[in-house]
């Protein structure tokens, strides 16, 4: 894992090449954590759809969530996360593979009727930046369901009173307690969403009890159970590690006509360069932008927005 950055300005995580899914999640005693995750999910995520899109799908993780929309579209910046979501989801003609930047997202505008993003956040060093890009890609329509971590958590406050924590987790600005890993306080990113144009109709408090002295010794399905009921209350006045936010874009445009047939995947894109959704299909694996010129091409199932031909 090491850093990019875009236009020279903006750095990003780059997972390229590395083994997030076996280091991670494989094995590495996160059952916990995914069946929270996928608890709030199931409260939140319209069951069925048009088209929905993951925005840091990885090795798609979540993917067998979506399987009520018509058209699913797995994003990351990783080319290598993205081949592994190929090799488990590749034979659905559902789906659509896409690596890109999300500060320059690659979605043409208001494609999507829903929009996830879980486990990204953290690594976003201009959340700004990215929510509009975000908002940019739904409809006034759409659910967009995001997940970011949270500063002021139990443990947080905890080591902050005992004098083992510097910073303070009452405190609104993000805390980038290791490189490109930040946490966020509720109050600020309720105002960044507000600013993009994303307007929060529900909020939950997801994992309370991603302690190792707790999550190792009490069965996973019990400890859902229990925190299942609490995850909108608690969101009330969030103290778990994650919040999950369930948001509107009412101010933004109707939703867009385009076919969710693989054929009209140029519809589906935007050129990252010139930020124009005037793109021409050539062909079955490639696109052309008709303002810049540049052109891009699906590779391994990949359409890589992120190299031009």
């Amino acid at each position: 894992m090491a850093d990019a950055t875009v236009g020279n300005t903006t750095p990003v995580i780059d997972y390229e090449g590395s083994g997030y899914q076996n280091d991670f999640w494989v094995g590495q005693g996160r059952e916990y954590e995914d069946a929270a995750e996928r608890a709030a999910l199931a409260q939140l995520l319209p069951p069925t759809g048009r088209r929905i899109a993951e925005i840091g799908a990885g090795f798609g993780r979540l993917a067998d969530l979506y399987q009520g929309y018509e058209q699913i579209i797995l994003f990351d910046y990783s080319r290598t996360l993205l081949q592994e979501a190929v090799e488990r989801w590749g034979d659905d003609p559902r789906f659509v593979f896409v690596a890109g930047n999300i500060y320059e997202l690659p979605l043409a505008d208001g494609v999507l009727d829903t929009l996830i993003m879980v486990r990204v956040m953290h690594h976003l060093a201009d959340v700004p930046k990215a929510l509009n890009q975000l908002n940019r890609a739904v409809h006034n329509k759409s659910t967009a369901i995001l997940e970011y971590a949270n500063k002021r958590n139990l443990k947080a406050m905890a080591r902050w009173l005992l004098g083992r924590q510097k910073w303070s987790p009452f405190a609104e600005e993000p805390v980038e307690f290791v490189r490109l890993n930040f946490d966020f306080h509720p109050g600020w990113m309720t105002k960044q969403m507000d600013e993009a144009g994303l307007q929060i109709a529900r909020q939950f408090a997801v994992s309370h009890f991603r302690l190792p002295a707790i999550k190792d010794h009490v069965p996973t399905e019990r400890l859902v159970g229990i925190e299942r009921p609490f995850f909108e209350l608690g969101g009330r006045f969030p103290l778990a590690p994650s919040v999950f936010v369930q948001a509107t874009a009412p101010n933004n445009g109707l939703a867009q006509a385009s076919s969710t047939q693989q054929c009209d995947v140029a519809k589906l894109l935007r050129c990252p360069h010139c930020s124009t959704s005037s793109l021409q299909a050539d062909g079955e694996d490639k696109v052309g932008c008709l303002e810049c010129g540049r052109r891009y091409a699906r590779r391994n199932n990949i359409w890589d927005m992120k190299s031009e031909l």
